[in-house]
């Protein structure tokens, strides 16, 4: 026997509205178990507001005047409800906002899919059980961060649909859509590890905060790792934490790559995670030999999504393309790969998104080459970081390990 859908439709809004109403009275009972007199809602009005919602809804879709003459109506009840709260100082309107969603889920489920109805019942339930968890997480927040956060938004959902998707400048092969999406790519990749290392492991150790800092910037990791060694007297723990974040950054390469050139992408990915998990396998026998559990380290509050630091980074990108264009006009493949060395011993996020970007007169083998060899050089650096800031008693341990990746992969780059 087929259920006719209107029936079905009926079912669904009454089930959702039910145990919304169940929850509601969880939430009372968790949150405000002194104030069941002034509660406005249970399981069974909110089950016949979502009847209300459905029945109204359904007698005239089109112009939704009983739908709204209901919605008026129980809002001015609301509205006395409101009143009585404020004389006991009390302000929230969040049981009129849960009522609201309950009476729009009788034309949600006429109208959309039962994954719609389905989803924001899963909403109301999590919101209403993170009260405390929601609390906390704010009162750590940085308001700072969101407004920047806010601004990167606007200039890529406004900005970045503005800009010509075709070269305008001499010198210059690659549009200004196309380096802004650049900066934007990069941005939101290291933002990722950001709030991942800042905000949802706050009581992060050092080991966590070497794999989540790989993603934001393995070089900034090594060096506040680096210098916590120097600090401490040098550690099994740092040691094995630096090179975890090596091991990220292949794994990052790899996604950037993937948003802009899948083929590139799938070349890298093979001997990427070989050498990410290399560096974890050893890692993991350093950090074995750890002897004492430590405070984490301070991380970096830079924020990778400040728009001077996006700005900036859209600066090198440009001069990086227009280097590299140079670099492969004149000399070729084998100047390209000389480059991609040089430039591991600085940030090699602008030159990569260079040769991932851009038509340059290589191949896409020789692009890959580039790419490998420049991780190289960087590990490369990071191993003089951590001789520099840690001391050579200190930090010999991670500097070997990052060393022999980087001449690994260099060898690797300069293989293809």
């Amino acid at each position: 026997m087929t259920l006719q859908p209107d029936l079905l439709h009926f079912i669904v809004t009454v089930a959702f509205s039910f145990l919304v109403g169940l929850e509601v009275k969880t939430y009372r009972i968790q949150f405000h178990s002194d104030s069941s007199k002034y509660f406005f809602g249970s399981a069974r009005t909110l089950t016949f507001v979502g009847i209300l919602g459905f029945l109204f809804y359904r007698i005239d879709p089109v112009h939704l005047v009983p739908y709204t003459a209901v919605l008026i109506v129980l809002s001015l009840l609301y509205t006395i409800f409101y009143w009585t709260k404020v004389q006991r100082k009390s302000q929230s309107i969040l049981l009129f906002t849960v009522m609201l969603c309950v009476y729009a889920l009788g034309p949600l489920t006429q109208l959309f899919p039962l994954w719609m109805p389905a989803l924001l019942f899963v909403l109301i339930v999590f919101i209403l059980n993170a009260k405390s968890a929601i609390h906390r997480f704010t009162l750590g927040i940085n308001t700072y961060e969101f407004e920047t956060l806010g601004k990167m938004v606007l200039l890529s959902a406004v900005i970045l649909p503005l800009l010509p998707d075709r070269p305008i400048v001499p010198y210059i092969p690659l549009s200004p859509f196309k380096i802004w999406l650049a900066v934007v790519v990069v941005s939101a990749v290291s933002y990722g590890g950001y709030i991942a290392q800042r905000y949802l492991f706050p009581s992060k150790g050092y080991f966590l905060a070497g794999i989540l800092g790989g993603i934001y910037s393995s070089t900034a990791t090594t060096v506040v790792l680096a210098k916590k060694a120097r600090e401490i007297g040098g550690s099994n723990l740092i040691d094995a934490a630096i090179i975890a974040a090596t091991g990220m950054m292949y794994l990052r390469l790899v996604i950037v790559a993937l948003f802009f050139s899948t083929a590139i992408a799938g070349a890298l990915l093979l001997p990427f995670v070989l050498f990410a998990l290399s560096s974890f396998l050893i890692s993991a026998l350093i950090y074995r030999h750890q002897s004492r559990k430590q405070t984490p380290p301070k991380g970096s509050d830079t924020n990778p999504l400040e728009l001077g630091t996006a700005f900036l980074f859209a600066a090198l990108f440009i001069v990086m393309i227009v280097i590299t264009n140079y670099v492969t006009v004149h000399y070729g493949g084998i100047g390209l790969k000389l480059l991609a060395f040089i430039v591991g011993f600085t940030d090699i996020d602008p030159f990569v998104l260079s040769l991932l970007t851009g038509s340059f007169h290589v191949s896409d083998k020789t692009v890959i080459a580039s790419i490998v060899i420049a991780a190289g050089s960087n590990n490369l650096l990071k191993a003089l970081y951590a001789i520099w800031f840690a001391g050579l008693s200190n930090g010999y341990k991670s500097a070997l390990a990052i060393a022999l990746l980087g001449v690994s992969t260099i060898a690797y780059g300069l293989y293809l």
